[in-house]
């Protein structure tokens, strides 16, 4: 008796895995069709072209380098590292959603919020997320990392109408980026994870406390130290 019942248990854990290998296939094979899709009306040059021809573009070499490794260190602290998707942020993101019964966390790239941003909609699905990892692979194979950052900044949502760095600056604190001192860098830097929550016009307070939170992501990471992270704050 315990022998059969040992015997399906065995076989309901092999079917199981069995029809999880073909939704998996299922799901990448219309991800990638999606993807494909895609990038054939939008190619990674045509990105390129059309962010670069904004008249706010900003070229990496203008940009404070303090406000690079602020969007590093909050938004993707292994940006250099990975090839388009970090797998350990992904399963991570997966745990969240599983506990919260919803899609709450993306455990997305800079790469791979790039190419949602500029070849998909915002719609949470596993359709698009599959082909955003595909497209990922594109960008990354067609763009050096510093291109990508750069193509990043200058076209994300920075809140209050403006995108793009060059015109968040402006708009915002009346400067051109490479005037920006240390802590409105860090506040730009943390202004697209929630633009209207972040509002440097409308919150400040709220503003200012993301600052901070970019502010120690960057001495976690090592780009501060202690001392500068208080001389920074006093900035503000």
């Amino acid at each position: 008796m315990l022998k059969r019942l040992l015997n399906i248990i065995v076989n309901l854990i092999i079917l199981a895995a069995v029809i999880a290998v073909i939704i998996g296939g299922v799901l990448t094979v219309r991800g990638y069709l999606y993807y494909k899709e895609r990038i054939e009306y939008k190619s990674v040059s045509a990105v390129s072209g059309e962010i670069k021809s904004d008249r706010n573009f900003t070229p990496i070499e203008e940009l404070p380098d303090f406000y690079l490794k602020a969007v590093v260190s909050i938004e993707d602290r292994s940006f250099y590292k990975h090839s388009g998707i970090n797998v350990k942020s992904i399963f991570r993101a997966l745990l969240t959603d599983i506990k919260s019964g919803a899609p709450v966390q993306g455990g997305s790239t800079i790469t791979q919020q790039l190419a949602k941003n500029e070849l998909f909609t915002q719609a949470k699905n596993i359709d698009r997320k599959i082909a955003e990892i595909f497209a990922a692979f594109a960008f990354e194979r067609e763009l050096e990392k510093n291109e990508i950052l750069e193509l990043y900044v200058n076209s994300i949502y920075f809140g209050d109408g403006f995108y793009g760095i060059g015109s968040a600056a402006e708009g915002l604190f009346g400067k051109k980026p490479s005037e920006l001192s240390r802590f409105e860098c860090a506040e730009l830097a943390g202004i697209p994870n929630a633009p209207n929550k972040y509002s440097v016009k409308n919150n400040p307070d709220e503003a200012e406390k993301r600052a901070e939170e970019v502010l120690s992501a960057m001495l976690s990471a090592g780009y501060i130290t202690e001392s500068e992270f208080d001389e920074i704050l006093a900035e503000k």
